[in-house]
């Protein structure tokens, strides 16, 4: 798998420590509600090859294997396809979202001090989209002509969640080679 192609990366995106002083939990939250909305799209474009008989796990090749646990009705971590992976993940995504608890919309409200973890879950999970996306269905984003566009958000992404230590580097794993090769700037801020 080659990957090369992609769009501009915006400076406001790329990795500069001093901009950790001009972010706060809203500009985080924008930025993960814009993600969820992207990486949804992006599996949406795949989502007709992604059935549960070509994917019955939901994985990033051989040596990584999802398991999905809600807290609800998924206790435990389980093991599904990946699309049913996938909609259960965008649908609790979703809820978090929505929920102004966590997700405050107002001004005066302040977030909640768990926000930055739960942050890291969604984060966490929704890279799990790219690495199955990159492993499994990448023939079908170059064949629609996505590339470009999937690799620009996947940079984005990488650099947001390594400027802020929100995705620790044994999740990033699956992708760290294609990682090294697409953003300018891959090395780790930290080994968490």
């Amino acid at each position: 798998m080659i990957i090369i192609a992609s769009l501009y990366v915006s400076p406001l995106l790329s990795p500069h420590p001093y901009q950790r002083l001009l972010y706060n939990s809203s500009f985080r939250h924008v930025l993960l509600v814009d993600f969820f909305n992207r990486i949804n799209l992006i599996y949406g474009t795949v989502s007709d090859y992604c059935t549960e008989e070509s994917c019955p796990t939901m994985s990033g090749g051989p040596r990584f294997e999802y398991l999905w646990a809600d807290g609800v009705k998924y206790k435990k971590p389980t093991p599904l396809p990946a699309p049913r992976y996938v909609n259960l993940l965008m649908d609790w995504v979703e809820s978090q979202i929505n929920n102004e608890t966590l997700f405050p919309v107002m001004t005066d409200v302040p977030f909640p001090k768990t926000f930055i973890q739960l942050c890291r879950k969604i984060l966490a999970r929704l890279f799990r989209v790219f690495v199955h996306v990159y492993i499994h269905h990448f023939d079908r984003i170059v064949a629609i002509g996505a590339e470009p566009h999937v690799n620009t958000c996947y940079k984005h992404f990488y650099y947001f969640v390594r400027e802020f230590d929100l995705v620790n580097q044994k999740e990033l794993e699956p992708l760290k080679e294609m990682t090294s090769r697409i953003c300018r700037d891959a090395s780790p801020v930290s080994a968490r």
